[in-house]
């Protein structure tokens, strides 16, 4: 039998082994495993892993392991992400895993006012050993003079595949242009397109690679489509969530524009918010924390929300819109079923769409089920000529024949619960394992840890602040996102 890893086998400094001792983590994911002996060596990295695997401590750990035993004053660890909502989850990580180091750091990202802007360049010039920014912003400071980089050893690129679909690859070069030669490259992504490879020439030497099941979806999400006209979809939406008082629902649009009209029906029988890129730093900071505390039970958002966003236990994602790029559907609905828990992913698919919708079976490899229309909405648009699409067993991997899927609200199969770092991630032609249950899911009693459990938003981890220290939990478990 293999010998289960545990933190401890990573000769992390003795402060912070302690922190993750008192924090009760002691089994890695698989990419902690992998990532944090390949970063400990100093190589540079190109990492690729689905969401909610647990990639940031997987980069925080060996990071702060290194500046410890640096002991260089001034800015070590340079941090780029693509928005700021997961710049700021970042920083609170560090937080969190730093709380007995001693070491500091600093979110920057632009869309605050101007008395955000002073802090930050105040923060700045009292010090900080990590940076965790947004492109746009650094280059403005960069630009301006107000960082001193000479310090710097490790650039870290995170969500770098969302950074290139958002238009940041020049910026990115631009900052690499102020950084030392001689650094620590490493670069994660939860995919990987042939330009982010082209682009990961340009910045890193000689990187080693790791893998996690690419295009997969957590074990614990229910998948569901249903096949709606855009006339259908409203009327749709209210009566899935009429099914149960849900405490956590986020509905993805494609745009804006239908973010703000599906806000105001929604609006008229549930506590709903609308989250999109109009909203200024304020006015979203007020959002996120209300859907924190649950105040606020269900967003309608754009993918602003698919990456990088700190909140536990969201039970249901809805794509009111397919999504255009497959990928987008696997951010999406990493969003639910996150540190192992369960959750339900349901996708609304028009006339245009069914090949899109092919495509995101033939990147997570599973037949999505199917389910019929409520009567009273009438009937929908027909799958016919959806890439040769055969109807299956419901939530398995594809394969050709089979019969037609049962009808009824159900979930997928799901495989045996189980730590990250013990569950292998199941491949295309594996059948998933286990019974199935009813919609909607039952709530999972079990704690998790996830990167939303910033040590700013519960008891679980350490304050900076210093409110309180952090407790022993009964339970081992996982970083996880």
């Amino acid at each position: 039998m293999e010998e289960k890893i545990t933190f401890k086998d990573f000769n992390l400094i003795e402060a912070l082994q302690e922190g993750l001792d008192a924090m009760g983590f002691e089994t890695p994911t698989p990419i902690q495993q992998q990532a944090i002996p390949v970063i400990l060596s100093g190589k540079d990295l190109i990492a690729t892993a689905q969401t909610g695997t647990g990639k940031t401590a997987a980069f925080i750990l060996p990071i702060l392991h290194h500046i410890v035993s640096r002991q260089v004053q001034g800015v070590n660890a340079l941090i780029l992400a693509p928005t700021r909502e997961l710049a700021i989850q970042i920083d609170q990580q560090i937080q969190g895993l730093a709380y007995f180091l001693g070491i500091s750091s600093i979110p920057i990202y632009g869309g605050g006012d101007g008395v955000t802007w002073d802090q930050q360049k105040k923060a700045l010039q009292m010090g900080a050993e990590i940076i965790v920014a947004t492109p746009g912003r650094l280059i403005a400071l960069l630009q301006g003079g107000k960082i001193n980089l000479e310090s710097l050893r490790y650039l870290i690129l995170d969500e770098a595949d969302r950074m290139m679909d958002m238009g940041f690859s020049e910026d990115l070069l631009t900052i690499v242009n102020y950084l030392p030669t001689k650094r620590q490259t490493l670069l994660f992504s939860a995919t990987m397109p042939p330009k982010i490879r082209k682009f990961s020439k340009q910045i890193l030497v000689d990187p080693a690679e790791i893998s996690i099941a690419l295009g997969k979806t957590a074990k614990g999400v229910a998948q569901f489509v249903y096949m709606a006209y855009d006339t259908q979809k409203e009327g749709l939406i209210l009566h899935i969530l009429k099914q149960k008082p849900y405490e956590a629902v986020i509905v993805f649009c494609s745009t804006k524009d239908k973010v703000k009209s599906l806000f105001k029906v929604l609006r008229k029988s549930f506590d709903v918010e609308a989250f999109h890129a109009d909203l200024d730093q304020a006015e979203r900071e007020k959002i996120m924390s209300a859907f924190k505390s649950k105040k606020v039970k269900i967003l309608v958002a754009t993918d602003i929300l698919s990456r990088g966003i700190d909140v536990e236990d969201i039970e249901l994602v809805i794509n009111f819109d397919t999504p255009n790029d497959p990928e987008d559907y696997v951010h999406r609905v990493g969003r639910t079923a996150r540190a192992q828990k369960e959750g339900t992913a349901i996708t609304l698919v028009n006339d245009k769409d069914r090949y899109k919708y092919a495509n995101i079976e033939k990147l997570i490899g599973l037949e999505i089920e199917k389910l019929p229309l409520p009567e009273e909405l009438g009937e929908g648009p027909s799958l016919a000529g959806s890439a040769n699409r055969k109807e299956g067993p419901r939530n398995k991997p594809k394969r050709s024949g089979g019969s037609g899927s049962k009808q009824g609200l159900r979930s997928g199969q799901h495989g045996k619960r189980a730590n990250l770092s013990e569950a292998p991630i199941q491949e295309t032609g594996q059948k998933p394992k286990g019974k199935s249950r009813r919609f909607p899911p039952r709530k999972n009693s079990e704690k998790g840890i996830s990167e939303g459990s910033s040590p700013q938003d519960g008891s679980a981890n350490p304050t900076p602040s210093g409110e309180s220290k952090p407790q022993k939990f009964r339970a081992r478990r996982n970083i996880s996102e």
